[in-house]
Parts: structure tokens; sequence; C-alpha cells
């Protein structure tokens, strides 16, 4: 008869808790789980993950290398290739273009980066088109597709 004072847990769904440190008996006292005598035995222990025992650390044993330029100006790159697909595909008919119409038109993610134009790919789109900077074969194919560069 299936009465609620009758009603158990299903077999093996309640698990005992374990209960160390309470006698050589309970299979869990004396050391209490923690092994042998040391610092991992004892509370609180516990070293830096980079602690290598009092041996001199490898961040200490290596040189310092490398150098942070101040003065570097970090581009913001556009292929000519990238550029052409934009007009095959019929997003961009504009043929005056400035870091901030491919900013809206979204082929360049960011509108404050200064803009540097690559010449990877193929390009014979007769644009004038407006960058911080452009790379030379970049310049030769703008100007052999009878395009215009402007530095700003």
């Amino acid at each position: 008869m299936d009465v609620l004072s009758n009603l158990k847990y299903a077999e093996g769904s309640k698990k005992k808790r374990k209960r160390i440190g309470r006698g050589v008996g309970s299979g869990h006292g004396k050391t209490s789980t923690r092994g042998m005598n040391g610092q991992g035995s004892r509370s609180g222990s516990g070293v830096r993950a980079w602690f290598e025992g009092g041996q001199m650390p490898i961040q200490r044993r290596l040189p310092k290398f490398g150098f942070t330029n101040p003065g570097r100006i970090e581009f913001q790159v556009l292929n000519l290739g990238k550029l052409q697909s934009f007009f095959d595909k019929g997003k961009v008919s504009d043929q005056n273009l400035n870091p901030e119409t491919l900013y809206k038109l979204g082929i360049i993610s960011n509108g404050k980066m200064p803009l540097k134009i690559l010449g990877e790919g193929d390009f014979k789109q007769k644009l004038e088109i407006s960058a911080h900077k452009f790379s030379k074969t970049a310049l030769d194919k703008i100007e052999k597709s009878g395009g215009k560069a402007i530095t700003l």
C-alpha cells in the first residue's frame, strides 16, 4: 500500500556525505584523506600557480626582451580586391570614396582608425579614393585603372 509515510528514495539516488576526520574506523580518519605529512596536509595550504619550490622562477631566469614603440601608428587595412568585390556585388556605386563613406557602407569596421589601402587582388574600377596611406602596388593599380589616390 503506497502511503506518503512509506515512500523512500530510489536505491542509489541519495549519497551519504563523506565525513572526514571522525576516527580510524570511518576509513577517513588519521590524515583525513590528505595523504602523508607536509605542506599539502596543513590547513590553508597551497602555492601560487607559478611557484617552483623555492627555485629561481622562470620569469626571473629568462631575460627581458622586446620593445614597444610609443610612436607607432596602427592602420586599418583595406585590400583593393575586397573593394572591387563590393563594386561587383553592387553595394558601392560612388566614385569618390573616403574613410567616412567606407565606414558608413560597412566596408571598414572602425571610422576613427587611420586607413591604409593595400594592393592585393584585382582592381579595374575608375574612382577617386582618399585614405591616410597607400601601398606602392595599390597606387599603381589605382592609377592604371584611371583613378586617383588622395592621401589625407
